[in-house]
């Protein structure tokens, strides 16, 4: 059953953790893949991933008709992009190196439409993959769809409270990579470090205390237990090609004496 338009921010008011596929590969077969083998929902990552704004046009398309929550993660500062995936049918934005509430209200206003912000209108796309008639639906709905500013840098650490109090910033989303990266001054890269788990754990502390939605990304099982175990409510299993990767690997070794 094709996904219905405004089910996501839904599914987010009930408490239990929402596990999400990640898709880095421009190709929407597998983000359709992704949807299909049980993730609620799906990010396509324009960040750090191989989409572009067709292809993960095309993804959020395919997700949908999988059944799933289309979500995505734009460039850094790529406001204008946010509020074409949100045209495009995305159904929460995923926004990269937010270091200052100046620049989450920027966000804001490419994201959300008066009177939280300035976004403008032309949502066709998303109206065709819906089926949505009515404008005034959508309009009623659309500022529902979550806007998550990802923390990974010591200055949006110690802006965090200024950030999480910008209306319409819906939440945090934590990438640990970068925010180990952070922690150590670059020294290192430690996603999985203890210093880094209890630094995330404070990041999702204080956004659950501003009422909003903690988000991570977890590399491993044992990552995704503990932001489960850290009071996370969306939690990235992986990504497509460590799924694809570790997959066949596992296939190989059964297969081997």
């Amino acid at each position: 059953m094709p996904y219905q338009f405004g089910a996501l921010s839904e599914r987010l008011r009930r408490s239990e953790p929402l596990y999400v596929g990640w898709s880095t590969t421009a190709h929407p077969w597998l983000a359709g893949e992704l949807a299909r083998a049980g993730f609620e929902a799906v990010c396509c990552d324009m960040q750090h991933g191989t989409h572009d704004e067709t292809s993960a046009t095309a993804a959020v398309a395919a997700i949908v008709a999988a059944g799933a929550a289309p979500m995505v993660r734009v460039p850094v500062e790529a406001g204008p992009m946010a509020s074409y995936m949100l045209d495009s049918g995305a159904e929460l934005i995923v926004a990269p190196m937010v270091n200052t509430a100046e620049e989450a209200q920027r966000l804001v206003e490419f994201t959300k439409f008066p009177p939280l912000g300035k976004r403008s209108w032309g949502p066709t796309t998303a109206f065709n993959l819906y089926g949505i008639e009515a404008p005034a639906s959508y309009l009623a709905r659309a500022n529902d769809a979550p806007l998550l500013a990802m923390i990974e840098t010591q200055q949006a650490i110690d802006n965090l409270e200024d950030i999480l109090s910008v209306e319409g910033v819906g939440g945090t989303f934590v990438g640990p990579s970068d925010l180990s990266i952070a922690l150590s001054r670059g020294a290192h890269v430690a996603p999985s470090a203890p210093e880094t788990h209890a630094a995330a754990k404070a990041i999702g502390d204080a956004t659950r205390r501003h009422g909003k939605i903690a988000a991570i990304l977890a590399l491993t099982p044992d990552d995704a237990r503990t932001a489960r175990d850290n009071g996370f409510q969306v939690i990235i299993l992986g990504t497509d090609f460590i799924l694809l990767r570790d997959g066949a690997r596992a296939f190989l070794d059964a297969m081997r004496p």
